[in-house]
């Protein structure tokens, strides 16, 4: 699949992971969607990243803040619950709350390597 298919893919995605995060009482902003090159550089060097082939380059993911009951959270059983769900949607989805060396709950992605 192209490039442009899977980014098409990964935004119905997002739209159906706001959708549930809606229906649960989950309100959400954006952090994060693309960045690029330059800025990827800054989060290595400050250690906010680990690698210059994330898939913000590739706009294949996305950060989100959460808000529940007006509390800005990170971590939370319903955003562990979201974090499923994403993954549920398609094999290539994955959570960084499932990341194994460090926790990125607010990080969803389309890993297509």
């Amino acid at each position: 699949m192209s490039l442009s298919k899977e980014q098409q893919v990964f935004t119905q995605h997002v739209a159906l992971l706001i959708t549930r995060a809606n229906s649960m009482g989950v309100n959400l902003t954006f952090g994060e969607a693309w960045r690029t090159k330059e800025q990827q550089a800054i989060y290595v060097k400050q250690g906010k990243s680990r690698t210059m082939d994330s898939n913000h380059l590739k706009r294949l993911a996305v950060d989100f803040n959460f808000f529940i009951a007006g509390t800005l959270f990170y971590r939370h059983p319903l955003i562990s619950e979201l974090g499923n769900y994403w993954e549920s949607l398609d094999r290539l989805n994955r959570w960084g709350g499932h990341f194994q060396f460090f926790y990125d709950g607010d990080h969803f992605e389309r890993n297509i390597i």
